[in-house]
């Protein structure tokens, strides 16, 4: 799928203008169907920050500007994603929500029939990752959260082996979005990790949150990247485009990304300002093209 004239010229603007984000204007405005990329990076998006662009017209377009793949897509929408040929990065539909998570053992029951459930989906449909959530604290201290997440995901973890799928608990920031939430540092996610000991549990370390409640991504993804499964990318402050208006200077967390052997996704989070939500994302797929 091409872009139009409208597309075209917005795109372009966009690319000129976000030059000082990362060489955006050595971009070729002549191969607008299919960006000469570099492919170190492995691109994903989320469709919820793409809206109002349904899933089948995110779909039919992201290819165009080097994006292959969707993240937190249930089941019912793969065979969607099937048609385009567009992978599920991050699978969705066995968790309850980002408050009711592992650290509480009232949920441990649901979340163990739904993850038996999903886990075994995935892989069928040639799937590798599946998020989950630790929940938020409600007065409960990090020590016996920890614990509870450890107990309810061990619940899980020998099917998730079995059919080589990877749960991936998400670190978001508490600060600003998530106010509550446990997972909310790498440190406490990283010991999680550790204590769970497998290479089927990793954590979605998103660049935007972990910006915003701790700093330091470039040393924290050098020295602990073999924890994290998948990246999530968004402008701080307000969670928009990748562009000079935000404080992350994304093209060498990329590179500390490549440095580290990372093959997955990194999939773009973020809310474009713009009505040309592909040219947006075509911008940020630029922005980390290293």
């Amino acid at each position: 799928m091409t872009f139009d004239s409208g597309r075209r010229s917005s795109f372009k603007k966009m690319i000129l203008g976000g030059a000082a984000m990362g060489s955006l204007a050595s971009f070729d405005l002549k191969e607008f169907s299919s960006p000469a990329l570099k492919g170190n990076i492995n691109h994903g998006v989320c469709a919820w920050s793409m809206q109002p662009l349904s899933l089948e017209d995110l779909c039919a377009q992201i290819k165009s500007v080097g994006v292959r793949a969707i993240d937190l897509v249930g089941p019912k929408n793969w065979e969607l994603l099937k048609k385009y040929d567009i992978q599920c990065s991050m699978c969705n539909g066995a968790e309850l929500g980002i408050a009711d998570g592992f650290n509480d053992p009232q949920f441990h029951a649901e979340l163990e029939k739904n993850y038996l459930e999903v886990i075994p989906l995935v892989e069928k449909a040639g799937y590798k990752n599946i998020i989950a959530f630790s929940g938020n604290r409600r007065g409960m201290d990090d020590e016996t959260g920890m614990k509870n997440c450890e107990i309810g995901i061990k619940k899980i973890l020998s099917l998730a082996e079995k059919h080589g799928v990877i749960i991936t608990m998400e670190l978001l920031n508490s600060r600003v979005d998530h106010k509550d939430y446990m997972c909310d540092k790498s440190a406490w996610g990283i010991e999680l990790c550790k204590r769970i000991g497998s290479e089927n549990f990793k954590l979605l370390f998103d660049i935007y949150h972990m910006q915003i409640d701790e700093g330091d991504i470039i040393r924290t993804i050098r020295n602990h990247h073999t924890y994290f499964g998948h990246y999530h990318t968004a402008g701080n402050p307000g969670r928009n485009d990748l562009d000079e208006n935000q404080e992350i200077n994304y093209p060498p967390i990329m590179q500390a990304i490549v440095n580290s052997g990372f093959k997955g996704y990194v999939s773009h989070e973020f809310i474009p300002r713009g009505e040309d939500k592909i040219a947006a994302l075509g911008h940020a797929v630029q922005v980390c093209d290293v």
